[in-house]
């Protein structure tokens, strides 16, 4: 099951030429679409299912600068300043607050690395800070237990992933952006080295500039063309409520539980210490890269070994431009809700905040994310391919920081000045 999402404008046919053709309709690849519209590019979105279908529609829709790496902080920073922005640009409330976010922890060794975390981002001046418990009480009261303490964060907040994009969808085909949806990308046309154009299995378009956002499909997609880009799915489960009143309007995780209010009056919960790890051949063709990332966090994976790994052999990592694609096969990856998790954090978030003991879910879901080996994005070109720029690897961090990295996208495109340092990004960082 997915969330439901409105209806985009989308056109029926592709041109046959644009400046810049962006390959998947997620949040990344639509605010790069926007940004692009609003300076005057003429440029087309490609979405081989249907837009935002997939992890853009199915995060948490937490914007948090709180526990990122150092490093990513600038993207974070930046994406605070659009998001508060993006209802004057789109016309639509998307559902920013700036309510802030609060992590409790457990134990001295989640303090410290709180602790750790807040002394490794001093020059940036956040507003995080150390909390007790007490004053845990006080920003989310109704407690039912005590904590070691906590961080928390007043300028942190969230949006709503099933009416974001869309509107930022909308907002560029508003400004003279073209998405086509049900419309694969086989392949990019090279000329003399450099991107002239895009094959998909409607026919060829010319460009001049290819954007990559296409999420956990963009392996397959880079293979294809011969270039390895490591990342791995991992799936995030959630539940969306019934409206009810809760304790606070702050987004809060544990190590096992997560919740935020929605518009709607429910709450988005998740088990925040448990993800699906469905096995598939690339745990076995990448694993060596990710032992830093396992050793970390391997009590939160839930290995799984079923129908996932035989689908995805079914599809194909070589294919010709004149023969149907992986995407025209898959269009959207829909994963199933491991409901054991999903019963944990229900059972969870009623021991820890009583004023949930009468939720009702209403709905659940899973979304695959695409991780990369130190959960960073790539956002930039390729050595060798001219005029390809990289948005993708989010690493389930995208929906939050895709302010700041579609437009990040769209400025190494097209050549000015980018709004961060695009340095940590780098796809030869692999």
């Amino acid at each position: 099951m997915a969330p439901k999402t409105a209806p985009v404008q989308t056109a029926t046919e592709a041109p046959k030429t644009t400046s810049v053709v962006i390959i998947g309709g997620g949040i990344v690849g639509l605010t790069a679409a926007l940004t692009l519209a609003e300076r005057g590019v003429s440029v087309t979105v490609l979405e081989k299912g249907r837009v935002a279908g997939e992890q853009s529609s199915r995060n948490l829709g937490w914007i948090r600068k709180t526990s990122r790496a150092p490093k990513d902080v600038p993207m974070s920073l930046a994406s605070d300043a659009l998001w508060a922005t993006m209802a004057q640009r789109t016309g639509v409330d998307v559902g920013y607050r700036q309510e802030g976010i609060l992590f409790a922890a457990k134990t001295e060794a989640e303090m410290d690395m709180h602790r750790a975390w807040l002394a490794s981002v001093a020059e940036y001046n956040l507003d995080s800070r150390m909390v007790t418990d007490q004053e845990i009480a006080e920003l989310v009261p109704g407690g039912g237990t005590s904590w070691a303490g906590g961080i928390y964060t007043p300028s942190d907040g969230y949006a709503e992933p099933t009416i974001a994009p869309i509107a930022i969808a909308n907002a560029a085909v508003a400004k003279g952006a073209v998405i086509v949806d049900h419309c694969a990308v086989r392949t990019v046309i090279r000329s003399a080295g450099k991107v002239s154009g895009v094959r998909t299995e409607k026919g060829e378009i010319s460009c001049d500039h290819v954007i990559l956002a296409a999420g956990l499909w963009s392996r397959k997609f880079l293979g294809n063309m011969g270039v390895s880009f490591p990342t791995l799915p991992l799936v995030c489960y959630a539940i969306r409520t019934a409206p009810i009143e809760g304790p606070t309007h702050i987004a809060v995780g544990t190590p096992d539980m997560s919740f935020r209010k929605r518009m709607d009056g429910g709450f988005t919960v998740c088990q925040r210490g448990a993800v699906g790890s469905p096995l598939v051949l690339d745990h076995a063709l990448l694993g060596m890269k990710y032992l830093p990332m396992f050793k970390h966090g391997r009590n939160m994976l839930r290995i799984s070994l079923g129908r996932e790994f035989i689908e995805d052999l079914k599809l194909a990592r070589r294919w010709s431009p004149d023969r149907m694609s992986p995407f025209e096969k898959l269009r959207t990856m829909d994963p199933r809700v491991n409901a054991g998790i999903n019963a944990e954090a229900i059972a969870n978030i009623k021991t820890y905040w009583p004023a949930f003991a009468e939720i009702k879910p209403e709905e659940e879901w899973g979304g695959t994310m695409d991780i990369t080996p130190d959960s960073l994005p790539v956002i930039g070109g390729i050595d060798g391919i001219d005029g390809l720029t990289l948005a993708t690897g989010f690493s389930g961090h995208g929906f939050g920081t895709s302010p700041a990295a579609g437009q990040l996208a769209a400025d190494l495109l097209m050549g000015v000045p980018p709004i961060i340092d695009p340095s940590p990004y780098q796809f030869d960082r692999f």
